[in-house]
């Protein structure tokens, strides 16, 4: 199996699986001299960990990050950084009655059309449990970009109720177990998802995420756009659906004159009356903060009985137990915020790289 890795300068690989004995990542390109340690990547692993409320899976994994390689006296030395994190409460008899039997909406059947072989344990390496590594990753890639860049994401919706973005308060984001930036939506939630769960249901949600002091500069025209590369890390996300940068698909209800982001000086500085782009034109960077969301899908693993079929091709219905998110989207919070900060992170390299100067100190 290819492509497990993303990134040009600061390149990021995984490996492991859902139910091996640990999982990990190796992250290429990170500079040297820059302040790391666990400590600095423990707490974005902490915002993801499962089994922190009813809402997520009851997983108790502690996510503890180890770093194996590339640094020295608390900072990097410029080769490789390994991480691991080990599993330690995997069930995989939970799954042995699914060995033979395609769950629908998950990646069995492909991996097995694809490979001709699948670990049906938690789906392998096609569970969210890879996303872990990208967290962690992430922690680092915050590292390179520094204090001046602030990454924060939220969960806008989650199944038909969305959020009131005129009550939208980030700091309300850690006080609740969704993530959501607004307190009066949180009971609503928590009704809707304690009915869905105890049905034994899921349901889909929306995540936004905010890069607030991104420079201008960031991307390059055509192939190599700034909003191409962080929609292909998104997507690339377990469960994701659809991805927007800016009004995203909004814009095509809009006119010319209301999608435009009227520009002028203010004491010498360029300033945008708005952020209908979401912070990139032309797949650069405007100063402007970036703008993404992204859209989860409803957990495959219900208790529902679904029509499916076996290996053998016999027909049958499947009803997949075990600890499952009755909204997934919750726990994508932290990890679209971290393959944000990991595209950030690459392309602010890369613009280095290419112009010989650090847009940061412009």
């Amino acid at each position: 199996m290819s492509d497990n890795s993303f990134g040009h300068l600061f390149r990021v690989t995984t490996w492991g699986e859902s139910h091996g004995p640990a999982i990990g990542c190796v992250i290429d390109g990170c500079p040297p001299r820059i302040a790391l340690s666990e400590a600095d990547i423990q707490p974005w692993l902490d915002q993801r960990r499962p089994g922190q409320s009813k809402f997520t899976t009851q997983r108790q994994e502690p996510d503890s990050v180890e770093i194996l390689s590339g640094v020295f006296e608390g900072r990097t030395t410029g080769t490789p950084i390994s991480l691991l994190i080990r599993n330690v409460d995997q069930r995989s008899r939970d799954y042995g009655d699914i060995a033979e039997r395609y769950r629908p909406g998950h990646a069995d059947v492909a991996y097995d059309l694809k490979y001709g072989i699948r670990d049906y344990r938690g789906g392998g390496r096609s569970s969210a449990r890879e996303t872990a590594m990208r967290v962690a990753a992430g922690a680092v890639a915050r590292q390179v970009l520094g204090a001046g860049i602030r990454i924060r994401a939220a969960l806008v919706q989650v199944g038909t109720h969305r959020i009131d973005r005129g009550r939208w308060n980030w700091d309300s984001v850690g006080d609740n177990p969704f993530f959501c930036p607004d307190p009066e939506t949180v009971p609503v939630w928590e009704a809707y998802l304690g009915a869905v769960r105890k049905a034994g249901s899921s349901v889909g949600a929306v995540v936004e995420i905010v890069a607030e002091g991104v420079p201008p500069g960031l991307g390059a025209p055509i192939y190599g756009k700034l909003d191409s590369d962080l929609a292909m890390a998104l997507m690339s996300i377990n469960a994701v659906k659809g991805v927007e940068i800016g009004d995203g698909f909004a814009a095509a209800a809009l006119t010319g004159e209301e999608n435009a982001d009227p520009m002028r000086m203010e004491d010498g500085r360029l300033v945008f009356a708005a952020n209908h782009a979401g912070g990139v034109l032309g797949g650069i960077s405007t100063g402007q903060a970036l703008v993404a969301r992204f859209a989860v899908k409803p957990t495959s693993s219900i208790l529902t009985p679904v029509a499916s079929v076996t290996r053998g091709g016999e027909n049958v219905e499947v009803s997949t137990r075990g600890r499952h998110d009755p909204c997934v989207g919750i726990r994508a919070v932290p990890v679209g915020a971290a393959m944000m900060a990991c595209v950030l992170a690459d392309h602010l390299l890369r613009h280095r790289g290419q112009t010989g100067h650090d847009p940061r100190l412009a």
